[in-house]
């Protein structure tokens, strides 16, 4: 028959011992000195102990839950972000709930009211595109949930953040094509009220504006993150009166798209047309002709991240920081120009 599983009222037992002294000493507080911690962490181990983190929460301490609302996790940034996650969460005994909101702001909304706020310790999220509001976020916040924004952020909410640096990247991606002999550059973006597509915007403004490069505002398209608003983009660029020379894509599933949609009508890319992407997503590398992109550093985001989130779960007057973290160029054929 299986054995009822052992409580701290054990060990305290055992230990002869109080059960406050052994709460305390489980959870690594000052105030216990080091002989008896050692004690009881041994004799926690030998009997395979477990803490009940919902019996705790409801104690009104941690529960050790914490949740991480994303649009996708198919796209490969999402993906490798919560492989980091997941290193700093599970050594720790943190477990992680995943919420999707498929990129609609009308999920992302039902999402955070359907929450069970007592149940979470924090939150880990990434807004969905075309979200005209933080409402829903500043309410959990107001409530006392700690969150922690990552990658796509709002820009009307104080919070703690962690992202790449978009201007840089933007910036250096345009300057690649600069410096590869490209001289009519478009920007096929993403949403426009989104706070990193106009970070993006801005940085590739800032590379043409260095180099006297012409601005137009017929070369800059603004929609969705897929390939096929890549490949629609595309099409639109080339109906322009002047045809751009290169593309710089707001990431590389729409770069992934102009390089498909300069196939479909024989433009030979690099050659004619350079194309750049945004993310070093694995598709980069098997399209043909390889795609040059700025790296992401998606897995240091998702540990940063999470170690930030417990930061604010441990204590819960700790300032909101921003941390921004730097990505680097990759050269690949895509913009070869002979």
């Amino acid at each position: 028959m299986p054995h009822d599983p052992v409580t701290i009222k054990d060990l305290a037992r055992i230990l002869k011992i109080s059960v406050a002294t052994v709460s305390r000493a489980l959870r690594d507080t000052y105030d216990v000195n080091k002989e008896t911690r050692e004690k009881v962490l041994a004799l926690a181990k030998e009997l395979k102990y477990k803490r009940n983190y919902n019996a705790t929460g409801l104690a009104g301490s941690s529960t050790h839950n914490i949740g991480v609302i994303v649009p996708y996790v198919t796209n490969y940034f999402f993906s490798t972000f919560l492989t980091g996650v997941q290193e700093i969460a599970y050594p720790k005994d943190f477990n992680i709930t995943l919420f999707l909101t498929n990129d609609s702001p009308e999920k992302e909304f039902e999402v955070t009211q359907n929450l069970i706020v007592s149940g979470l310790d924090g939150l880990l999220v990434s807004v969905s595109s075309h979200a005209n509001s933080s409402e829903h976020f500043q309410e959990l916040l107001d409530k006392g949930l700690p969150i922690v924004f990552f990658d796509r952020v709002p820009g009307d909410v104080i919070a703690s953040m962690v992202l790449q640096d978009n201007f840089k990247g933007s910036f250096e991606a345009v300057e690649h094509l600069v410096e590869r002999g490209y001289k009519s550059i478009a920007h096929i973006a993403g949403p426009k009220e989104m706070t990193f597509t106009q970070k993006r915007l801005e940085g590739y403004k800032a590379a043409l504006q260095k180099y006297n490069l012409p601005v137009r505002e017929d070369w800059m398209i603004f929609s969705g993150f897929t390939q096929e608003s890549g490949e629609k983009d595309t099409y639109q660029l080339l109906e322009c009166e002047e045809r751009p020379d290169a593309i710089f894509a707001v990431n590389d599933r729409k770069a992934v798209g102009a390089i498909v949609a300069l196939k479909k009508k024989q433009v030979a890319i690099g050659t004619e047309i350079g194309v750049i992407g945004f993310a070093n997503d694995p598709s980069a590398e098997l399209i043909s002709p390889s795609l040059s992109t700025i790296a992401v550093p998606s897995f240091e985001i998702g540990r940063i991240s999470c170690e930030l989130l417990l930061k604010h779960i441990k204590k819960r007057n700790f300032q909101p920081q921003k941390i921004t973290l730097p990505g680097h160029l990759i050269a690949r054929e895509s913009t070869i120009r002979n």
